[in-house]
């Protein structure tokens, strides 16, 4: 029984980190650029969803809606101003400067969060923040697994987006072949704009449910980008689903191994999945070919 509810305590932690990675993959499956800032946009979009709780009042879940579109705005201006310049780049060259700027764009994020907001960490503490779901001899909190179905609903609406409409369509016609996309009559420039807007807000959207869930402070967002570089690669580099679900699993495993091994080995047993993988199959678990 202890197992399951570790495994089940994973799977709620496990649904944030893939969709934290299904951003990260996103970009980088269309515009092949690294985007390290990351996980600073999660950290911001907690920090949106915290001051709207603590000054409005408004729920954390219905702020996943303001906070992700400011951040897909926060996103067009970073790609107009910075990530947008390297697309004429060399591939090679556009992977290394994207992540050379992503670092930097990181630091200078960090140092404003900490100025604005001092380095102390902040919660948001809703009235069902301490209710839980008996479910047999689990014990499920409400907070966790609101997240986990907000997280599902928002990966299943972006599939329905990539795969039904035409801006998600071309979205994934420029992610398999740039040149093919451009001469069938898709507007490339606007298609990357697009993705790393909607990146972004993805971002922004799991800042605020890990706002729900954990703390936020101005150092949180390496934390958050390494575990989203990880489960980008378990899953497939530019596979959206496959990094949903490859967070999902590190979460299971990452947990169950806590209580096996000891907290102290956790994050180890991540990082040997991980090497693991890569060792096997380079392309990640999900992806094609």
């Amino acid at each position: 029984m202890i197992l399951a509810q570790s495994a089940v305590f994973g799977l709620l932690i496990g649904s944030l980190y893939g969709l934290a990675a299904v951003g990260l993959t996103l970009v980088f499956g269309v515009l092949k650029i690294l985007n390290v800032a990351h996980g600073e946009l999660i950290m911001l979009g907690g920090y949106a969803a915290f001051w709207l709780f603590a000054l409005w009042h408004v729920d954390p879940f219905v702020s996943v809606l303001p906070t992700g579109a400011a951040l897909f705005l926060v996103g067009i201006l970073l790609y107009r101003t910075l990530f947008g310049r390297l697309l004429r780049a060399g591939e090679e060259t556009k992977l290394k400067n994207s992540i050379l700027i992503g670092f930097g764009l990181a630091l200078v994020l960090q140092t404003i969060a900490l100025a604005a907001w001092t380095g102390d960490e902040r919660a948001v503490t809703t009235s069902y923040a301490g209710g839980v779901l008996p479910l047999g001899g689990i014990v499920i909190p409400l907070a966790r697994l609101g997240a986990l179905a907000v997280a599902f609903v928002v990966v299943a609406l972006l599939h329905v987006f990539l795969h039904h409409t035409y801006p998600g369509k071309a979205i994934r016609a420029t992610a398999e072949d740039v040149d093919a996309a451009s001469l069938a009559g898709i507007p490339v420039p606007a298609v990357f704009l697009t993705a790393f807007g909607l990146g972004s807000a993805l971002a922004g959207v799991a800042g605020t449910l890990a706002a729900v869930t954990d703390t936020v402070s101005p150092s949180i967002g390496l934390a958050w980008t390494l575990k989203a570089l990880i489960v980008v690669v378990l899953g497939g580099l530019g596979s959206v689903a496959g990094a949903f679900v490859a967070g999902c699993g590190l979460g299971v495993v990452e947990s169950v191994s806590g209580i096996l091994l000891g907290n102290a080995y956790r994050e180890v047993v991540g990082l040997v999945l991980f090497l693991a993988v890569l060792a096997v199959r380079p392309r990640g678990l999900f992806a094609r070919g």
